[in-house]
């Protein structure tokens, strides 16, 4: 093969996932209703949002008098909320994030947070905010081309085994979403939202697993190899480890969970079996700052 057919043969193997994740993260997107606006803030702005009772901190200068008249309370104007968010998005693309304990009926973990975490781009862009990666390889921007960029930078895989936040270009205020498995070492992870948390930037942690993660269902002799292929642990008994690796990944997710706490962020695992569709809803309504 010449050396131009073989960089299109690439090409095009490189490129071949990326309709089908647009398809899908735009599908998903539209299960979720948007108004004119997506993320509906009270703020600076032109546009009449809604009318609310006067509270704590309001001035009189901003009671609107004629929607008072007709009741006993005074009532304020709230605008809508016009400046961009810029949100930052980071999804592991590790080895660990490969792995799925049924290939017939169970997504991998990386094809379910790259769908969710691109139904969320497709979201918040058409809702008016700029979304990016964190680092510096890609900025937060609107725009469907910025949909296209972040479609490719998601769907490429990297041969290390875990992963760990990026946690340059943490934008001052600005919002994240990170996707993981969160298996690995979890300081990289504690020290990324430790300084995101310094630079006010607040978040969404979304831990994928596999039920057979959070299950163990294994018995008798077993052998326990990585995806990438760096590490292999063989066990005669294996449901004599289920105990200690339960406790092990309990105690995991609840430091996770303590950690975002902390650090104002929101913690949620997502299973594979689970639909997508509630996942990315739970994620929607956390980076409103809602509670899912």
């Amino acid at each position: 093969m010449s050396a131009p057919l073989a960089l299109r043969h690439r090409a095009e193997e490189e490129a071949s996932p990326l309709p089908d994740l647009l398809a899908r993260a735009d599908k998903l997107a539209g299960t979720v209703l948007l108004g004119d606006h997506g993320r509906r803030r009270a703020g600076i702005g032109d546009d009449f949002w809604q009318y609310r009772a006067m509270g704590p901190g309001d001035s009189y200068r901003s009671i609107d008098w004629r929607r008072s008249a007709r009741g006993d309370a005074n009532f304020v104007k709230d605008r809508e909320w016009k400046i961009a968010q810029s949100v930052l998005m980071w999804v592991d693309q590790a080895a660990s994030m490969r792995f799925t304990s049924d290939d017939r009926r169970l997504p991998r973990k990386a094809d379910r947070a790259r769908v969710v975490a691109l139904a969320a781009t497709i979201l918040l862009i058409r809702g008016g905010e700029r979304v990016g990666l964190t680092g510096w390889t890609l900025p937060p921007r609107g725009g469907n081309p910025q949909i296209l960029r972040l479609a490719e930078a998601f769907s490429t895989d990297t041969p290390d085994e875990y992963s760990a936040p990026e946690a340059r270009g943490m934008l001052p205020h600005a919002r994240a979403l990170f996707v993981s498995d969160f298996l690995g070492d979890i300081d990289p992870i504690e020290a990324a939202l430790t300084k995101a948390a310094d630079r006010g930037v607040r978040g969404v942690l979304l831990q994928v697993l596999d039920p057979a993660e959070e299950a163990f269902p294994y018995e008798g002799r077993t052998i326990f190899q990585s995806v990438g292929g760096g590490m292999a642990h063989e066990t005669l008994k294996a449901s004599e480890l289920r105990a200690r690796y339960l406790d092990r990944l309990a105690e995991r997710k609840d430091r996770l969970d303590r950690l975002c706490r902390l650090t104002g962020w929101q913690y949620d695992c997502h299973h594979t079996d689970d639909s997508a569709q509630a996942a990315l809803l739970w994620v929607w309504r956390a980076m409103d700052g809602g509670k899912a």
